[in-house]
């Protein structure tokens, strides 16, 4: 046994002192490039050692090492290197280490040691003296002993040395101590080396062991993410080529993990897709800024969906760019999730704006024409809505079922695109036709929507051969859908909307979502339907109540518009009349009841009436006003709702040029005086010299129905041929502008010349603004004239005496003579002598008696008392009291009227051969 132990000793030994020069060799591989410390004494030549020396540091040793354990290793690896046991002190090492490259080897510091058989230091690296701070110098030539910390440390480094002797290698756990007494815990591997002379040498790698944890616990981390990640990752190198990706993204693009290796993406996926990909890659890698979630369609397109894909640039520890890596995430379902939630959106925003848009609408064609384009392009490439004339028309909806009589009209049309098959398909009012077993039939029959999915089934939406099938066909129309419009359970019309070209056909979600637009169109239809049948009942209970023929009074030429109110029912309320009086006389009228619609209409009426029956007393304006005024409450819409209206009253006297006005809270009206360069008053019907226009300034009164102001009568002188123009608020009024402006824009344009009273009408109405409110207009011009030039007329004033009944008789018979109308002799003198003798019985003042030739012959006898004749029936006894009775019998007509502070009282007789029937 010993001489087995003495021989491997001794072989140690000869081993260790016979190989010096392959110990320089290995030092010298080692350290090509470090410098040699000047030799000392204690480290010269490294040679054998006594074991004695090395066992008697022990102890020390690890009581050192037992120390520096409360101690932090990198606070104490900072201080100044102590000197080896025996040795002189070393300085560390200076600046002149070379700077790191940032590799994984500077991370985990591998350092190597060679060691004889012995275990003595044979070559101590520089990586070795970073690890543990011993330098080479003091090493060499020792046993590694020296470093571990304790005797169990050092008998299982031995028994490491001698398992690898045997093995050739060995790999463990080992604690040493560095140079300022601190453990250091190190992964070591010992492999068997033999140099060229045949003698065994031990190579120790050793690396910090909390380090190599650290690196191999990243790695671990690194395959879990790579290999079992759900998300697609892929690494690129500088060249955009994949240097690793996983099962996932493999997946993902099908192609096999392999295959992805050393190709870029533009060689691994379809072209279009790769193009956009590579680009983002290449601007990552070019700028250094990550691009985050970024969501592209999937470029396989077996396997369709979207994906976000990231990506963000890759450098070393110095900062070297080392390529890209990108994480791929299939989003598909969070992608139709959201798209699907913004397809809602959609479809909300589409109703919202189209009830907004037609919200306010009245009218059945515009509401067609907006529903027909609110669902293009959003929801069709062509659209057309088709509605029941009935419901166009505003007529009653039809009870019975629909067939192929029954009449449609196509009034709303839309398309992406123009051209002569549009045209044909789209034309907007066309009337629309259809079998009864076809898709337009039996969706207007039963109310139930169709879907058809193909061009080859276009023949049935009308009828076989339409020529509108063959449009579609040629349009590419590939889906269509046709939708009933309801409103109250019937079905009033159509909605089809179709696809076209590459777009995808319409699914179930389109389906239920035209329902709902087409049920809410529906309300709207039905809802102008209804207002265009009380507007039609509006208008013509207001034209009925209207005048029906405006007759032309002599002197007076009389033009007039009435226009209604643009929306809705909004009319009923305005009104104009002409009404001729005794003696030629002519009363203008113009109005305007508050509130629109068939109540406003039929006050209106009352209101008309009660003014041409008062008008009939023949009134003067402001008494007349004062009447209807005190009938407001008989007047009224009802017991609720007060009367309230304005009027203006205007009383022209040819004879006498002579206008009288009074208005209750009306607009005022507008006089055009021809000026003194106009040529002579043109005839009837000629043209308008043009003038100098005012506004007449009049009481204002307070309007019929309210009260508290009084009326009040303007008498004016007119001149021959001067334009009057009443009218109410709704043709000078507008919503941001005031009253005058208004009036004086209807100034300005009388004021000029018109080739006839009608033009001018016309040239009034086509001044109103866009803006002005959607009420009624009524307009009436009369040219004031002061009769015809060759109309005989005859006047005389006489005293209140006895003797001026039979003078009048005798001027009256001289007159009707002169005029050749003796046959009205005998009955004009005796109508005259009896309103004579009534007025020199009852008046204190001159008496007034005028004779008129016109169509009539018309007698007027004046007088200063106020009080109107009273007829009586006279008993059989009574000598007196049959005066009025006489002129009643034997009159045309007869009547009363008051004139200044007296009255007028005149009778007609019709001239020969122009007697009533039944004279």
């Amino acid at each position: 046994m010993s001489s087995t132990g003495n021989g491997a000793g001794g072989e140690r030994r000869a081993g260790s002192t016979g190989s010096a020069a392959a110990r320089a060799r290995l030092r010298r591989a080692a350290r090509p490039a470090a410098p040699q410390p000047a030799p000392t004494p204690a480290a010269a030549e490294p040679g054998p050692r006594s074991e004695a020396a090395p066992r008697s540091e022990a102890a020390p040793r690890s009581e050192a090492g037992r120390r520096a354990e409360a101690g932090a290793r990198a606070g104490l690896r900072s201080r100044p290197g102590r000197p080896f046991p025996g040795g002189p002190a070393d300085t560390p090492r200076g600046p002149g280490t070379p700077p790191a490259e940032g590799s994984l080897l500077d991370l985990l510091k591998v350092a190597i040691a060679i060691l004889d058989t012995s275990g003595r230091v044979v070559l101590w690296s520089p990586a070795a003296e970073e690890l543990l701070g011993w330098p080479n110098e003091l090493l060499v030539g020792r046993r590694i002993d020296e470093l571990l910390p304790d005797p169990a440390q050092v008998a299982r480094i031995r028994a490491a040395i001698q398992a690898t002797l045997r093995q050739g290698r060995w790999a463990g756990l080992a604690e040493l101590v560095d140079r300022n007494g601190a453990p250091v815990s190190v992964d070591a591997r010992i492999s068997l080396l033999v140099d060229g002379d045949g003698t065994p040498f031990l190579q120790v790698n050793m690396a910090e062991a909390a380090a190599v944890r650290a690196v191999e616990r990243d790695l671990a981390v690194r395959d879990a993410l790579f290999e079992q990640s759900p998300l697609g990752i892929a690494i690129m190198d500088t060249d955009l080529r994949y240097t690793a990706v996983n099962q996932t993204l493999a997946e993902m693009n099908g192609v096999a993990l392999e295959d992805h290796v050393g190709r870029t993406t533009g060689e691994t996926l379809p072209e279009r897709a790769a193009d956009e990909i590579t680009a983002i890659q290449r601007q990552v890698l070019a700028t250094g800024e990550p691009v985050i979630d970024v969501t592209l369609a999937s470029p396989v397109t077996t396997r369709a969906g979207y994906r976000s894909i990231s990506y963000s640039r890759m450098t070393d520890r110095s900062g070297r760019v080392l390529g890209i890596s990108g994480t791929v995430m299939d989003v598909t379902e969070r992608y139709r999730a959201v798209a699907k939630v913004e397809h809602a959106r959609r479809r909300l925003s589409l109703l919202n704006e189209f009830g907004s848009r037609v919200g306010d609408l009245l009218d059945a064609s515009r509401i067609a024409q907006e529903l027909a384009g609110s669902v293009v392009p959003r929801l069709s490439d062509h659209s057309a809505v088709i509605l029941l004339q009935a419901v166009a028309h505003g007529d009653d909806l039809p009870r019975h079922g629909h067939d192929r009589r029954t009449s449609l009209l196509q009034l709303g049309t839309a398309s992406v695109q123009d051209g002569p098959e549009v045209d044909v398909l789209l034309r907007r009012g066309a009337r629309i036709t259809f079998a009864e077993d076809s898709v337009c039939g039996r969706v207007l029959r039963t109310g139930v929507p169709e879907l058809i999915s193909g061009a080859d089934q276009l023949d049935d939406v009308t009828y076989p051969g339409d020529p509108k099938a063959q449009a579609a066909r040629d349009l590419g129309v590939h889906s269509l859908l046709a939708v009933p419009l309801r409103a109250r359970g019937i079905v009033i019309g159509l909605l089809l909307v179709s696809r076209a070209g590459y777009r995808e056909g319409f699914d179930r979600d389109d389906v239920a979502f035209t329902v709902e637009l087409a049920d809410r169109a529906g309300s709207s239809l039905d809802n102008a339907r209804l207002y265009a049948r009380e507007r039609t009942a509006a208008l013509t209970l207001q034209r009925t109540l209207l005048p029906q023929q405006v007759p032309q009074p002599t002197g007076v030429e009389v033009a007039y518009r009435y226009v209604p109110g643009s929306s809705g029912t909004e009319v009923g309320g305005d009104w104009f009349d002409v009404i001729p009086l005794p003696g030629d006389r002519t009363a203008l009228v113009v109005g305007d009841v508050m509130g629109h619609g068939l109540r406003a209409a039929a006050t209106m009426g009352r209101l008309r009436t009660a003014v041409r029956v008062l008008a009939a007393l023949d009134l003067p304006p402001d008494v007349l006003l004062r009447h209807v005024h005190e009938l407001a409450d008989d007047l009224a819409q009802g017991p609720d709702e007060a009367l309230l209206a304005t009027c203006v009253y205007a009383v022209f006297d040819p004879a006498t040029a002579r206008l009288t006005v009074a208005k209750a809270g009306h607009i005022p009206p507008v006089l055009v005086v021809p000026g003194a360069s106009a040529a002579e008053p043109t005839h009837e019907g000629g043209p308008l010299p043009g003038g100098a226009g005012r506004i007449l300034d009049l009481p204002s009164g307070a309007p019929l129905g309210v009260g508290g102001v009084p009326f009040e009568s303007v008498e004016l002188k007119i001149p021959e041929g001067s334009l009057l123009a009443l009218c109410t608020d709704g043709l000078v009024e507008s919503r941001d502008k005031d009253l005058d402006v208004g009036l004086g824009r209807l100034v300005s344009v009388l004021q000029g010349p018109h080739a006839s009273i009608q033009a001018a009408c016309e040239a009034v109405l086509d001044t109103m603004e866009q803006g002005r409110e959607p009420d009624d207009v009524a307009l009436l011009l009369a040219r004031l004239g002061h009769g015809q030039a060759d109309t005989p007329t005859a006047g005389w004033t006489l005293p209140a005496e006895p003797t001026a009944v039979s003078r009048a008789r005798r001027l009256v018979r001289g007159a009707l003579v002169e005029w050749g109308v003796e046959e009205l002799t005998d009955t004009a003198e005796l109508l005259v002598s009896e309103l004579v003798t009534n007025a020199v019985r009852y008046a204190s003042a001159p008496i007034g008696v005028r004779l008129t030739l016109g169509e009539t012959l018309l007698v007027e006898i004046s007088d200063p008392l106020p009080d109107p004749p009273r007829e009586r029936h006279a008993a059989e006894a009574d000598e007196g009291g049959r005066g009025l009775e006489l002129v009643h019998r034997l009159a045309l007509r007869w009547g009363a009227r008051a004139e200044g502070i007296g009255k007028v009282v005149w009778f007609e007789q019709a001239l020969p051969g122009n007697e009533p029937d039944g004279s």
